[in-house]
């Protein structure tokens, strides 16, 4: 068959005015090309197979990248599931520090005005309830004394006036009046002599110590500073010499078994955090997470960074945390219904995601999504999938090398 043969043969219907139908243009290319080989080869057989060959594959439709078919060998090696929405647990991964446990630190001053006289608390000193940390010279302490022994006598001589006015009530001596104006004078001297030992009290004098100062009748001007919790000092604010007062912290004592993690989460975050949920800290110095949970979550926003206070205490038998050390929390809240997909389903292709969704005709579909970190071995999918659909979630690599495979042999 000649070129112009194959042209007549390959005449098609035009529409009114002379141009060919748009059905059957596809048709007349792939014929022109087919003439134009057998003008240039001849009547040769396998000319005309290879310019047939080259005109139906110009003719046809280009294929789709995407779409694979897997072969029986590997099909039977995938594993396909729905996307369903499952309970999840979003960790919330906020910074934070350390910080001394409150209930647990106690600020240390002087009872009384006073020049320091001798210090023995040391910064960084592990010290017990009762021990003396410094000692400390006090005038004002040796009046507040004899301030005592004056009311402690007077009371005593209020008494035996009372005694003698009951005698001499008794005898007719004096009338009732005389002895009712001694006994209104022993009430003030009792009064006087409690709020005298009072003050001794506030001063940090024990019981015992003003027992025997009205015993001995023997006043000191020497007051001790003492720790009122078990732990370690961590601060030390007085030299000696140095002259204080009750309002001055001296010393922080502080119970560094068990510390505080503060965190600030986010206000758009906080709806997310309850008290009791569990709580994992990183610090750098640590070779392991620490595991805790929330004990509180503040009530107000911290206007200047808009966030909320959230606090873990976690122990610390061996010392290893330090106080305003920094440290990675991560907070697992309550679960929510998520969209999700499993991590092994999941296609690195051009540094982005994908898997693979099933189509109607049993091929696969390589399909971008956009997923949140994983979480307990799934990803949260935040768009690219609508659930329901069947994904492939194992053997995706080797289904995606065979895409591949199919591509180049197609180019």
């Amino acid at each position: 068959m000649t070129a112009t043969t194959l042209l007549t043969f390959l005449r098609v219907p035009s529409r009114p005015g002379g141009a060919p139908a748009p059905a059957r243009q596809a048709v007349l290319l792939a014929g022109l090309l087919l003439a134009a080989a057998l003008a240039g080869c001849g009547d040769k057989p396998a000319a005309q197979a290879s310019a047939a060959a080259a005109a139906a594959k110009a003719a046809a439709p280009p294929a789709d990248p995407n779409l694979v078919a897997a072969p029986k060998a590997l099909a039977d090696r995938l594993e396909v599931q729905r996307v369903v929405r499952r309970p999840v647990s979003e960790p919330l991964s906020v910074v934070g520090r350390i910080d001394f446990d409150e209930q647990s630190v106690a600020r240390i001053g002087a009872s009384v005005t006073g020049r320091i006289t001798d210090l023995a608390g040391a910064l960084g000193q592990t010290v017990r309830a009762g021990q003396v940390l410094a000692q400390l010279h006090s005038t004002e302490l040796g009046g507040a004394q004899l301030a005592y022994l004056k009311s402690n006598a007077q009371q005593d001589l209020a008494t035996k006036a009372v005694e003698r006015a009951r005698l001499l009530l008794a005898a007719d001596v004096i009338g009732s009046a005389e002895l009712q104006r001694r006994e209104n004078e022993l009430q003030v001297a009792v009064v006087e002599r409690r709020a005298a030992a009072d003050q001794l009290r506030v001063m940090g004098m024990k019981p015992d110590a003003i027992e025997q100062t009205i015993r001995t009748g023997s006043i000191t001007s020497t007051s001790s500073v003492v720790s009122t919790v078990n732990g370690v000092i961590v601060e030390r604010k007085v030299n000696k010499g140095q002259v204080v007062q009750p309002a001055d912290s001296l010393f922080v004592v502080a119970d560094l078994s068990r510390v505080w993690v503060i965190a600030q989460v986010p206000e758009s975050e906080i709806g997310r955090v309850r008290p009791g949920q569990a709580v994992t800290v990183e610090v750098t110095s640590q070779p392991e997470p620490l595991r805790g949970r929330v004990a509180w979550v503040a009530d107000t926003v911290n206007p200047e960074t808009r966030t909320v206070t959230v606090r873990t205490e976690v122990d610390n038998a061996n010392r290893t945390l330090k106080p305003a050390m920094l440290a990675n929390v991560s907070i697992e809240p309550a679960a929510v219904e998520r969209l999700v997909v499993p991590a092994a389903a999941v296609i690195r292709e051009n540094n982005l995601d994908h898997v693979f969704v099933r189509t109607a005709d049993g091929r696969f579909r390589l399909t971008r999504v956009t997923l949140a970190d994983e979480t307990g071995g799934l990803r949260i999918v935040e768009s690219g999938l609508k659930g329901g659909e069947e994904i492939v979630a194992e053997g995706g690599f080797h289904l995606n090398n065979e895409r591949k495979r199919a591509e180049l042999e197609g180019s």
